[in-house]
Parts: structure tokens; C-alpha cells; sequence
């Protein structure tokens, strides 16, 4: 279990993303976050003398369950504050990362970083997901989106029974899993690496039940 910033900063120096250029990407966007913090509310104060722990490595943990070769495209639902998404793209910039977010201000924060860190192959898609053109990614992920039915219900056109759903939900994962009642699916609970009450959906989704998968 990462339990502090330097556990924080040594897994993520230990995984093979990590480079000079990651290593001032994501230094790049905790300075940004700081500042920007101070104009809107993006994270809570108190998480940011643990960043690395709590949203840098929180995001980053996904990447142990996607190799380098079927993690694009991605779609990060309800991006907020950049998280995953941005630090998914930071670590992965080769990877097509789109960010899904329909806050205005928050998508100009999106864009500005997405810009200052140079992640051409990064987007965002300022809009209510309801909204989006359908279209099919290889990984989908959310953190603190929507509940669990709710973000099936508005992400399954976007994903195929090859996409991989990474789903950080708290301590809630495992029991909005086994509420889980309408949904043909693979999904599993993963332990969180940095939180020792939350857990990771993991896995595919099937199709609705009633429905051949």
C-alpha cells in the first residue's frame, strides 16, 4: 500500500512510463494545479501536500492493468480536474486520450494544461456526455462520474466486449458491483494501491442482460 508522497513518488519512478519528460510533464501539472487552485476549487485543498499520493498516483495505478499497445484510444468521463485523464496522457503521451468534461471553467483549465504540457495526442470535449458522437475506445475510465448503473447506462456506446472499463470507485466498488442487475459484464474489484478502504472496477462489459453478450 502507497501510505505516503515518498512511497507516491518511488512506485511511479519504478514504472516503465517514467522519464526525464514524464517526470517534468507531471511536475508540470501539480505547479498548475496549485495555481489554479487558488481561482477555482479543482481538488480539495487539504489533497494537495498529498498530490502525489492522492490524485497523481491514484490516476497513474490504472496503467498497471492497460499495456502500452491497447490503451488508445481512451475516454475519461467527467475529467474535472484532470484526473485520470490528464495524468494518463502525461505518462502515455503517444496514447489518444479524449476527456470528456461540461464544466466551462473546468474545461478551460483542461485545455490550458493539455496545451502548457504539449499532449498533441490529448483532447478534450467540452460537453455532456449525452452529447458526444458515439464511437469506440479501447479503455474507458471514471473517477467519481456517475453511479455505477448510471455510467454503464451512458458509456456502453462507446465501448466494444474488447474495451477495458477502470473504474476508481472508493470504498463503494464492491457494493455497487454486487448491485449490479442489469448488465451482462467481467468487472472485478481491484484494491486500490493508495487507499486501503477503495477499490477499482476492472473488466468488460457484456451488453444488457436479456441481450446475447
Amino acid at each position: 500500500m502507497i501510505d505516503s508522497e515518498a512511497a507516491a513518488q518511488a512506485w511511479l519512478a519504478a514504472r516503465p512510463e517514467w522519464d526525464a519528460l514524464a517526470a517534468e510533464r507531471i511536475e508540470r501539472l501539480i505547479a498548475l494545479l496549485a495555481e489554479e487552485n487558488t481561482r477555482q476549487n479543482l481538488v480539495a485543498a487539504g489533497s494537495l501536500p498529498v498530490v502525489w499520493q492522492r490524485h497523481i498516483v491514484d490516476s497513474a495505478q490504472l496503467l498497471a492493468h492497460v499495456p502500452r499497445e491497447t490503451s488508445s484510444p481512451w475516454l475519461d468521463l467527467g475529467t474535472g480536474a484532470g484526473f485520470p485523464g490528464l495524468v494518463i496522457a502525461a505518462l502515455r503521451p503517444e496514447c489518444e486520450v479524449v476527456m470528456v468534461e461540461s464544466r466551462a471553467r473546468r474545461v478551460e483549465w483542461l485545455e490550458r494544461v493539455r496545451a502548457a504540457l504539449g499532449l498533441e495526442r490529448a483532447s478534450v470535449i467540452g460537453s455532456r456526455l449525452e452529447l458526444v458522437p458515439s464511437r469506440s475506445f479501447r479503455v474507458i475510465s471514471a473517477r467519481a462520474f456517475a453511479p455505477l448503473p448510471r455510467l454503464l447506462e451512458l458509456s456502453a456506446r462507446f465501448s466494444t466486449k474488447d474495451t477495458l472499463y477502470l473504474l476508481p470507485k472508493g470504498r463503494s466498488a464492491q457494493q455497487e458491483l454486487l448491485e449490479l442487475s442489469r448488465w451482462n459484464h467481467l468487472f472485478h474489484v481491484e484494491q486500490s494501491l493508495t487507499d486501503t478502504e477503495a477499490g477499482v472496477i476492472v473488466g468488460h462489459l457484456l451488453g444488457p442482460k436479456g441481450r446475447k453478450p
